[in-house]
């Protein structure tokens, strides 16, 4: 029997668990790419992927017990345990696996250079050419992907935007796709989606257009239960210029430093790590310092990677960042001799589509790796460098499932949404960013979040908003709602109302109007 399995998405995840899956010749595989296989967050992550390696390749002293607890402590004691534990166990394997499909990652003579970044106890970051560890990644994978789809081993569709999961009996049957204008549809036993993240509900981001929620929306409309949806993590130093470029934590791992608009370094006096704490807190902190007006007359937080390029030596940020070092300067700046604009932008979000240790989610037959799931290894704020491998290693695990014959779908405990009320208002996608960004950003409190619960109901009971912005437009509601319930300030999700911890469990929804 022929398993037909259409992955969406084109990120690590999809990817890596499509050629997976390709190798086994009873199952055939399509791949289904809203734009070119290089659009996605995974082509632009810059700082590296998390891995605890064996045969001498880790740093002295390192093991997977610690990168463990390091992702269990930047997450505010919310991650799952046993989801972290098999992340980093087999986080090695998921490596060599990248090794295969020819991904080669920077060395320091016969081992692999490994970088420290943020919240880790350990040098353990593995990066491919400096600073496009994303790009090199995805090179690799899609180029073995375009190699096969050639040879006719998997089927790969670009320009193709899911519109819906199908369900037969409450099951996965298929998949409804615009692609050339026309729609489609295609049948299949599973479908993986690998969608990514929604960087786009927000006005300052470091995600391509791409990242739209497209995967959440679709598995909302087919039932499946969304989680952990307030956990949104804003990278902490953004380029404050039009754009979506980060400056990666990689460079304060050098040893860059954060200074306001007087020079003085105010981290230290937010956290003992100063640059080095968990993003969630150096986000905040330059945030409050910005609200608060601390910064200097002009109103600012930088990144002072002098310091870096002083304490190395002529020219090691160019050798070291070659990327950031090329795009900086292309934007006028030289930062090896003038401090960088920076600002918290929305970057990774930890919920998504809540998932088993399996990647199954709660519709059967219906898989979610990487960004677009919530596996529960994130917590309330992940750990630099554990998002490739979250969808590389679950990734692997919802192949892995299929084929062994795709276990019973897992049962969460869920809210039902309520539906949209009050007045139908025109919906602007513009508007919904702006809206976003001022009530459910880096600070929230529970009166701007109630002002943007009512726009986003009157733009949802509207019902004009179509594709991509309905599930824009879906997720902001969610976002919403997550976080008016979470009445405490744990991890990214910050009320300035509630700072205190009051350890409310896991806040989930399904939708109560899901077709069955």
């Amino acid at each position: 029997m022929t398993t037909r399995l259409v992955v969406v998405g084109a990120g690590i995840a999809g990817l890596y668990a499509a050629l997976l899956a390709s190798e086994d010749r009873g199952t055939h595989v399509t791949v289904l790419s809203k734009g070119r296989l290089e659009q996605s967050n995974t082509y632009y992550a810059q700082g590296g992927i998390a891995a605890v390696l064996g045969g001498g390749e880790a740093a002295p002293g390192d093991t997977v017990g610690a990168h463990a607890a390091d992702t269990v402590a930047a997450g505010a004691g919310l991650s799952d345990p046993e989801a972290v534990r098999v992340l980093c166990a087999e986080a090695a394997a998921g490596i060599a696996g990248l090794r295969r499909f020819g991904v080669q990652f920077d060395a320091a003579g016969p081992a692999p250079a490994l970088g420290l970044e943020a919240a880790h106890s350990a040098p353990r970051i593995l990066h491919a050419g400096g600073d496009a560890t994303g790009a090199g990644i995805s090179a690799a994978l899609s180029a073995e992907v375009l190699r096969r789809a050639r040879a006719g081993l998997l089927t790969l569709r670009t320009g193709a935007f899911l519109e819906a999961v199908e369900l037969a009996s409450g099951a996965v049957s298929g998949v409804r796709f615009r692609h050339d204008g026309k729609e489609h549809r295609l049948r299949a036993e599973a479908v993986l989606l690998a969608t990514g993240g929604a960087g786009q509900l927000f006005e300052h981001t470091t995600n391509p257009s791409v990242a739209t929620a497209d995967g959440l929306g679709a598995a909302w409309r087919a039932g499946a239960v969304v989680r952990d949806l307030e956990f949104f993590q804003f990278h902490p130093t953004a380029l404050a210029v039009p754009g979506n470029l980060l400056i990666s934590e990689a460079v304060r791992g050098e040893g860059a430093v954060l200074r306001d608009g007087t020079g003085r370094r105010f981290m230290p006096d937010v956290h003992p790590l100063a640059e080095l704490a968990p993003r969630d807190v150096v986000a905040r902190g330059i945030a409050q310092h910005r609200a608060a007006g601390r910064d200097g007359a002009d109103g600012e937080v930088y990144l002072d990677a002098t310091v870096v390029e002083a304490g190395q030596g002529a020219g090691f940020l160019a050798r070291r960042f070659p990327t950031l070092h090329r795009l900086t300067a292309g934007l006028g700046f030289d930062w090896t001799s003038q401090w960088l604009p920076v600002a918290p932008a929305a970057h990774y979000w930890m919920g998504g589509v809540a998932t088993d240790l399996n990647g199954r989610t709660s519709v059967p037959g219906l898989y979610a790796a990487g960004e677009a799931a919530a596996t529960g290894v994130h917590g309330a704020n992940r750990l630099a460098s554990n998002s490739l491998l979250e969808g590389l290693v679950f990734g692997a695990r919802a192949v892995r499932d299929l084929q062994a014959g795709a276990g019973p779908a897992p049962v969460f405990a869920a809210l039902p949404l309520e539906p949209a009320r009050g007045e139908r208002s025109g919906f602007d996608r513009m508007e919904l960013r702006r809206l976003m960004s001022d009530a459910a950003a880096v600070l929230r409190d529970g009166d701007r979040l109630a002002v943007a619960a009512k726009q986003l109901d009157m733009w949802q009971a509207r019902g004009s908003a179509t594709g991509e912005d309905a599930n824009l437009l879906q997720a902001g509601r969610l976002l919403v709602a997550s976080a008016r319930r979470r009445e405490e300030s744990v991890g990214a999700h910050f009320r300035t109302d509630f700072q205190h911890r009051n350890h409310t469990g896991p806040v989930a929804w399904i939708n109560p109007g899901a077709a069955s």
